[in-house]
């Protein structure tokens, strides 16, 4: 009973997780495809599934039903298998991402500062200020993509470290200094992923023990 309500807590974190990374990268579906935020949703969906799991062991084992108790098993083996084919599609398709998300961003550079492209504007001035980066690659990107607008010497206000307030369509002031943001936004990315990896690791093989003992205590 304690390892399912402790699958009951990991359910409902799991969700939580997934909500609060639906809600707060909501603005970055104006750059990124959707198919990129399918993360959030499966740890939504993930964590729906382990409380429903929980809820089955918790009853199996309270009214001794069997039922229900099979149920149990034959959810925690698909689980089990879906971690698993989640994990090697991961690793897998790794190189594809990185490229569809580079291609996304380069694709989205050229409507930047357009009069009907206020939503991208100011997501990719966030991106650029909290992931202190410039460009996809590097500054040189927004030459390439949007030659109309911006050369190397002519930068969006963002792509530097400026005062608080100092945000929009407007040029660095000085892209040569210091305060250029010489780091592509695509390792940005990757450098937070890897920060943040270790952590779901950890919690990945919390989450496998919690699965084994209710594999265990479900015979």
């Amino acid at each position: 009973m304690k390892a399912n309500a402790n699958n009951q807590i990991t359910g409902v974190i799991i969700m939580a997780v997934g909500l609060t990374v639906q809600g707060a990268y909501h603005n970055f579906r104006d750059i990124l495809d959707a198919k990129f935020f399918s993360i959030p949703t499966f740890l939504v969906v993930i964590g729906s599934f382990i409380f429903v799991i929980a809820f089955f062991g918790c009853c199996g084992a309270y009214k001794e039903n069997y039922c229900m108790t099979l149920t149990f098993s034959v959810l925690l083996i698909l689980i089990f298998i879906l971690e698993l084919a989640a994990g090697i599609s991961g690793y897998v398709l790794r190189n594809d991402t990185r490229e569809l998300v580079s291609n996304a961003l380069n694709s989205s550079m050229k409507s930047y500062g357009g009069e009907n492209a206020g939503d991208i504007t100011l997501v990719w001035d966030e991106i650029q200020v909290d992931f202190d980066c410039c460009g996809v690659y590097n500054s040189s990107d927004w030459g390439r993509a949007n030659a109309a607008k911006f050369n190397e010497t002519f930068l969006p206000m963002t792509c530097c470290r400026q005062q608080t307030g100092a945000v929009g369509y407007v040029a660095c002031p000085d892209p040569t200094s210091a305060t250029l943001r010489k780091t592509g936004c695509i390792d940005s990315f990757g450098d937070f992923i890897k920060a943040h990896a270790f952590f779901g690791i950890l919690f990945a093989c919390y989450l496998a023990k919690q699965i084994k003992l209710q594999g265990v205590s479900s015979y």
